[in-house]
């Protein structure tokens, strides 16, 4: 096998597949990449059981072929290496691979490519395609929440409907609840619903950022789901199980109401939860035309800052996580943020001013004296 390609080339391909790579796995397999020259178009491969990606690579089939190449080092070699071409190259009957650029040269020990896991095969006819820009900015809004506590599977994923017309995304890791529903345009015949492992579609958002492509393919099948955006190939494993109804967690209404601005909130919940340490809240007091802001911890000492707001309601202190209330926040298109509260005891909702569908529902964090 040899295949010519360029130091650039190369060191792109393996940046978008190096995050399928697995590093905790005994089989070492699973910590390579499959370089495929069996085609036209070399490809690059990785995967950990869990998401899988396949990416095409620029270069120039010379002999066909196909191997395992260790992933850490092989990409460490590539960005090391002079501009230029590269060569990659597997003589007849070795097991070692030479990487060669100019005057640099590497032999490095192969795996079979055999022994690396078959991809699944898709009906890509019977995929549908979705608007590459609003898809991906739900999932950058929505995925965040989702829990990264492997003990409850169905919590590290996001719940997706999708319909000719609209997407709605759904995360929750149980202290915060994250809901977009974005109008799109999608070629799909029915309405499609599937829980889509966060980290599966941030990857997706990753790659999809890098891609002057501006739709996503998407085939998804009984326990999988491919998508395709520029030629790149990202396949993961559905979530079986029940999610939360999150409908029953979202209030009717609510009793206070406040818009502050967004740059000023998020620059002094930062300031002062910087010293809400070991789950300690910011305590929020909302008091006629005023927001403090405040947080204490024992080791540390105490923080408070006062801004201006319209309200003229009751006074309310509330406490939440100073992380979560920030992600929050962020999430919000426009330059102002509604909070909206009920009581010390019950969850905040975040919303934008606008016509946005984003809603972001906060746990409160018990406050004592």
């Amino acid at each position: 096998m040899r295949v010519v390609t360029r130091k650039t080339d190369l060191v792109e391909s393996l940046t978008i597949v190096n995050k399928a790579v697995s590093s905790r796995s005994s089989i070492q397999v699973l910590s390579g990449v499959l370089l495929d020259c069996m085609g036209e178009t070399p490809t690059l491969s990785a995967t950990d059981m869990e998401i899988s990606l396949r990416a095409p690579m620029t270069g120039r089939v010379e002999e066909p072929g196909s191997l395992v190449l260790p992933a850490r080092i092989l990409t460490d070699i590539a960005k090391s290496l002079p501009a230029g071409e590269v060569t990659i190259e597997q003589k007849p009957g070795e097991s070692q691979v030479e990487v060669r650029s100019k005057e640099s040269f590497f032999s490095l020990h192969s795996i079979a490519s055999a022994d690396f896991p078959q991809f699944p095969v898709f009906p890509l006819e019977q995929g549908f395609d979705v608007e590459k820009e609003a898809f991906l900015k739900t999932i950058d809004r929505v995925a965040p929440s989702a829990s990264r506590d492997e003990t409850r599977p169905v919590l590290t994923g996001v719940l997706i409907h999708v319909s000719k017309n609209s997407v709605k995304m759904v995360a929750t890791d149980s202290y915060r609840l994250s809901v977009m529903e974005t109008p799109i345009d999608a070629s799909v015949a029915d309405k499609v619903q599937a829980i889509i492992p966060a980290r599966s579609l941030l990857e997706l958002s990753r790659i999809g950022a890098g891609s002057p492509a501006e739709t996503i393919h998407i085939v998804p099948t009984g326990n999988q789901v491919l998508f395709e955006v520029g030629g790149v190939r990202l396949i993961s494993r559905l979530i079986d199980g029940q999610f939360p109804n999150y409908r029953q967690l979202l209030p009717e209404s609510f009793d206070y109401e406040v818009v502050v601005d967004k740059a000023e909130f998020l620059e002094v919940v930062h300031r002062v939860g910087l010293l809400a340490q070991k789950s300690a809240p910011v305590r929020l007091r909302f008091e006629p035309n005023t927001l403090t802001v405040a947080a204490e911890s024992q080791d540390l000492g105490r923080a408070r800052e006062s801004v201006p707001i319209k309200y003229d309601g009751e006074v309310l202190e509330i406490g939440f996580n100073p992380e979560f209330v920030v992600a929050g926040a962020a999430a919000i298109d426009g330059d102002s943020v509604v909070l909206r509260f009920i009581s010390p005891l019950r969850p905040g909702l975040i919303k934008g001013v606008a016509d946005d569908d984003f809603l972001y529902l906060i746990m409160p964090i018990r406050l004592t004296d």
